[in-house]
């Protein structure tokens, strides 16, 4: 095999091996160690050993078990280099130890352990997210400060100050107990779902309006979970339904911007243009697993609802032939588990397409308090006002809407149907 394509093989198996190891490194790491710094560079090094090593060496046999044994004694490397404390150096003798660990909680998978000590509720949201990314996404702390438009130094000093609570407040490496786990469970989604929607409708001048990378890791991570997680678990019909929202709603995303850089909304996308697999492998999760929970009489929850509203909505061929009937029901009971004035701007929208734009528009007015800030409950107004022909209040709610919307390509469209009206 020649050079060049020798060191193609290397390359894409390195990727693979990123993507499939990062997080199982680290997390095998911060067991031993109980140390996240001390896991996370003995990992980074590793991978930079293989950049070295495999082009000479080859590719081993099992990527995964050279990449934890190199940074294994990478970090045993530093912990005597530094001449840290002397319990961790104990603590780095356990390596030798072939005696198994005895399970932390309900399930025993150093992963899943990672994902929840990543999410602990006593992290700030925000630290939450960007330490999920860098400890069991793999993301660099520079893709993370781009994904966030924050500056890199920003980042990693959140990263790190989030890194020195889990140390000072004993915030333990193991799985929640079964009592525990479906609240943090739901904790680790709304993470999750911060990170797609992120990359759904991204934020800020100057960046891409969708930010395919992170919906396609906010994708790869509910994967991860809901691998790990046992079906028994209570929670995990919650994952399936996260993970059904994310396929349904990320199959639309090339359908989402136009050419010129505007949003284009569901009743105008170019259905054909759409991800079959995607949308597939979403209805297939929201038919066997949602649908038929609910039918077996097992209450629907908050992400199970959401993909199923998504599902009625990517099942027409057309817009004209969307059950809006149906998707009006699916938000009565979501309204019930979850009675935020968004759920109720969005039960709005499809009450317009029901009973008529004067009968939302009422419902909205109810939502002003809640919801002045938001771009999209002026969006909504204006459009609701716009159909029932009274364009001076319409242009003055889609002219807050524009000013509020943080997506260049959302402002566009609102701009555009604002010059519209004449």
């Amino acid at each position: 095999m020649t050079g060049p394509a020798l060191d193609a093989r290397v390359a894409d198996a390195i990727a693979r091996a990123h993507q499939d190891e990062w997080a199982r490194v680290v997390a095998t790491l911060t067991k031993r160690f109980g140390d996240l710094d001390i896991a996370e560079e003995g990992a980074a090094e590793a991978f930079a050993t293989a950049v070295e090593r495999w082009p000479a060496d080859g590719i081993p046999p099992n990527p995964g078990g050279w990449l934890t044994t190199t940074a294994t004694r990478k970090a045993i490397d530093r912990i005597r280099r530094e001449k840290k404390r002397d319990d961790k150096y104990r603590e780095a003798l356990l390596v030798f130890d072939d005696e198994p660990l005895e399970p932390l909680g309900a399930i025993d998978d150093e992963r899943l352990r990672l994902l929840f000590t990543c999410c602990h509720p006593a992290l700030a949201m925000e630290a939450r997210v960007g330490l999920t990314l860098r400890m069991v996404g793999g993301l660099t702390v520079p893709e993370i400060a781009r994904a966030f438009l924050v500056q890199e130094t920003a980042m990693a000093r959140r990263i790190t100050r989030a890194k020195d609570k889990i140390r000072e407040a004993g915030i333990p490496f193991r799985m929640p107990s079964a009592d525990d786990l479906p609240a943090r469970v739901d904790g680790v989604l709304t993470v999750l779902f911060l990170i797609f929607n992120e990359g759904y409708l991204a934020t800020g001048a100057g960046t891409d309006p969708v930010r395919a990378d992170l919906t396609a890791e906010a994708i790869r991570l509910t994967r991860l979970i809901r691998g790990l997680l046992p079906e028994a678990a209570a929670s995990y019909g919650e994952v399936i339904g996260m993970l059904a929202l994310m396929l349904l709603t990320e199959a639309r995303r090339t359908a989402r911007v136009s050419s010129s850089g505007e949003l284009v909304t569901l009743d105008e996308q170019d259905r054909g243009a759409w991800d079959a697999a995607l949308l597939a492998e979403g209805h297939e999760l929201v038919r066997t697993r949602v649908l038929a929970a609910a039918a077996s009489g097992q209450a629907p929850g908050r992400y199970q609802l959401l993909a199923a509203i998504n599902a009625v909505h990517t099942s027409a061929r057309d817009t004209r032939d969307t059950d809006w009937s149906q998707i009006v029901a699916l938000y009565d009971q979501l309204v019930r588990i979850d009675p935020s004035a968004v759920v109720a701007l969005n039960r709005a929208i499809a009450v317009a397409e029901v009973d008529g734009p004067e009968v939302a528009l009422a419902a909205v007015a109810r939502l002003e308090a809640a919801l002045d800030g938001y771009h999209a409950y002026h969006a909504t107004r204006a459009d609701l006002l716009r159909r029932l022909g009274r364009s001076a209040e319409s242009r003055a709610a889609y002219d807050r809407a524009i000013e509020l919307a943080g997506n260049t390509a959302e402002a566009a469209y609102l701009s555009r149907r604002r010059d519209q009206l004449g």
